[in-house]
């Protein structure tokens, strides 16, 4: 009992000892902080990481995890040799989808509020801080979201024409802001500073509408059902279908090139982390 009573603190202290030894800078994060509001942003620096190596952007979904996100992407970063960015939209910053990953486009009276304060304008001055604090001299990055992340990715590219993304994939999104200029927000873009020259940019990037294909649940908890969310489908897999084959189809409408990929990933559900691998091939093919 003596000889328990010694070992198993020691092999306690080992365990914490390695998990400190191991984790020190994955977790790492600053706040940044911009037209009143702060975002805590993630982030992880495969070692020996060169200054010119890629950057992507991971963005969360609804539990505005983005500690968790880090977490599930750490080891793809150290595979892959990218520097990983975790934005963290807290509640408490931006409460509701409305301020989230419909954009914080307008405030309680339907006013367009300043560009600064929109969340989809946060992710540039963020790509200029992450240059600074973090080193890094890439030009450009590459962005990721999954569910509502997802949602937050696909309006980024209609409402930051100028967004220097590289390649973007939005992955197992909940419901779709439509590329129609006639429907009204947030099911479509009426009313937003979106126009015409906005869809045809938005249309001609690199973007991968990724699903799973076992993400068919019509009863999750975090899936909205409203007569127009439901008019897209009624689950996740049906809703991205849908999405891509609309936007392709407006595309075509305005005789402008067309550059989303539909891919799916077998046997995945709702799950960031079981969606992350088949995200890396389109992220870095």
């Amino acid at each position: 009992m003596k000889f328990l009573r010694v070992l198993l603190p020691l092999l306690f202290s080992i365990g914490v000892a390695r998990a400190c030894a191991a984790d020190p800078a994955a977790h790492a994060s600053f706040v940044f902080e911009q037209a009143g509001h702060q975002v805590k942003v993630w982030h992880h620096r495969p070692a020996g990481l060169a200054a010119d190596a890629p950057v992507l952007f991971v963005i969360h979904g609804v539990g505005r995890n983005g500690e968790e996100y880090l977490t599930d992407w750490i080891e793809l970063a150290d595979a892959k040799k990218f520097l990983l960015i975790v934005p963290e939209f807290s509640k408490k910053e931006f409460p509701g989808e409305e301020s989230f990953n419909s954009g914080n486009l307008f405030d309680a009276a339907g006013a367009l509020r300043p560009r600064e304060q929109w969340s989809f304008s946060m992710i540039e001055p963020i790509f200029d801080a992450v240059r600074t604090k973090l080193g890094s001299t890439r030009g450009e990055y590459l962005i990721y979201g999954h569910s509502a992340g997802a949602q937050f990715v696909q309006r980024l590219l209609y409402f930051v024409p100028d967004a220097r993304v590289a390649r973007a994939v939005a992955a197992n999104a909940g419901w779709y802001m439509l590329p129609e200029l006639a429907t009204e927000f947030p099911y479509g873009l009426r009313g937003t500073p979106a126009d015409a020259a906005a869809l045809r940019g938005t249309f001609s990037r690199p973007m991968v509408v990724l699903l799973g294909e076992a993400d068919t649940d019509a009863k999750h908890p975090s899936l909205r059902h409203t007569p127009e969310s439901d008019a897209q489908g009624l689950h996740r897999f049906a809703r991205g279908q849908f999405f891509f084959a609309r936007a392709r189809a407006v595309a075509a409408e305005m005789n402008t090139p067309f550059h989303w990929t539909l891919a799916t990933a077998p046997g995945i559900a709702h799950s960031n982390k079981g969606m992350a691998p088949f995200a890396v091939p389109h992220l870095f093919p």
